[in-house]
C-alpha cells in the first residue's frame, strides 16, 4: 500500500512483515520497545492497552508477535499520534489495533476501569532533575516525567486492569527500588524481573519488569539478558528477540 510521507519522514522496515512512519528529527524508537513486547505476554483473546505509545512501535511489534486480540495505544502528542495511526493504516491493521489521542493521567476517564487484561507501558526515565532536558519537545517528553509520571503510570495501569490482570514496564535500573515500592503500593504485585546488560561484564542498563493486578507476594529474578557478546556482534539469544532466530 503506497503511502505518503511528510517531509523529514522516512519509512523504516522492521523485518517482520510490517513497517513504520518515523521522523528522525523527532524520536524514533529503540531497542527497549523491542525487548518490551518481546517480554510482554499476551493470550490471543486478551485486550491490550500501550500505554504513551508514541508513534505506534509497540502495538505494531506485539501484534507481529500475534498477542492479544486486540491493541489500543495511547499517546498525548497529536502528531506522534496521527503518525502511529497512519502506520496502522499502512500495515493495514485498523481492525486489530487502534490508537487513542489523550493523556495518561485520564486513561481511566477514557476507557473505564477494569477495562484491560495486559498493560505495556515505555515510560519517560528521567525526573526533571536527571539528565539534560532535550529542546525538542517531542524527544524531552518521552525521556523526561514532564507530561506524566511513574506514579501517574502505575495508579492509572491499577485502574485501567481487570483483577489478575497483567502490566508490564522497561525502565532503569536506577529508580528500580521506587518503581519496586510503588508497584506494591498501587498493587500491582511484581511477579517477574529481567536485568539488561550491554555486555556480560558491564552493570545492567535496562529492567523489564511484570506486576500483577491483586497478585500475591512472591517475584521470579530471571536470568540476565545480555545484547551483545562483543562490539556489532549479538548474542543469541538478542537476535532471537530482534530477528526471530
Amino acid at each position: 500500500m503506497k503511502i505518503e510521507l511528510l517531509p523529514h519522514e522516512r519509512l523504516d522496515d522492521l523485518q517482520n512483515g510490517y513497517e513504520i512512519i518515523q521522523d528522525p528529527g523527532k524520536f524514533c524508537f529503540g531497542s527497549d520497545a523491542v525487548l518490551l513486547s518481546w517480554f510482554a505476554r499476551a493470550q490471543k483473546n486478551e485486550q491490550v492497552l500501550d500505554m504513551g505509545c508514541g508513534t505506534g512501535i509497540i502495538p505494531i511489534l506485539l501484534r507481529a508477535r500475534k498477542k492479544g486480540s486486540h491493541v489500543t495505544g495511547l499517546e498525548i502528542q497529536p502528531d506522534c499520534a496521527q503518525m502511529a495511526r497512519r502506520s496502522v493504516s499502512h500495515n493495514q491493521l485498523e481492525k486489530e489495533i487502534t490508537i487513542v489521542t489523550g493523556d495518561i493521567r485520564e486513561a481511566s476517564a477514557i476507557f473505564g476501569g477494569a477495562s484491560f487484561h495486559v498493560i505495556t507501558c515505555n515510560p519517560p526515565y528521567m525526573i526533571h532533575h536527571h539528565g539534560l532536558k532535550n529542546a525538542r519537545e517531542e524527544i524531552a517528553v518521552a525521556r523526561h516525567e514532564i507530561l506524566c509520571s511513574l506514579e501517574d503510570v502505575l495508579s492509572q495501569a491499577a485502574t485501567l486492569l481487570k483483577p489478575r490482570g497483567r502490566f508490564y514496564m522497561i525502565h532503569r535500573p536506577f529508580r528500580l527500588g521506587e518503581i519496586l515500592s510503588k508497584m506494591v503500593q498501587w498493587g500491582l504485585e511484581p511477579k517477574r524481573m529481567r536485568l539488561v546488560h550491554s555486555y556480560v561484564d558491564k552493570e545492567p542498563s535496562m529492567v523489564l519488569l511484570e506486576g500483577l493486578s491483586g497478585g500475591n507476594s512472591g517475584m521470579k529474578v530471571e536470568k540476565p539478558l545480555i545484547i551483545y557478546e562483543k562490539p556489532g556482534v549479538y548474542t543469541q539469544e538478542a537476535m532471537e528477540i530482534y530477528y526471530g532466530g
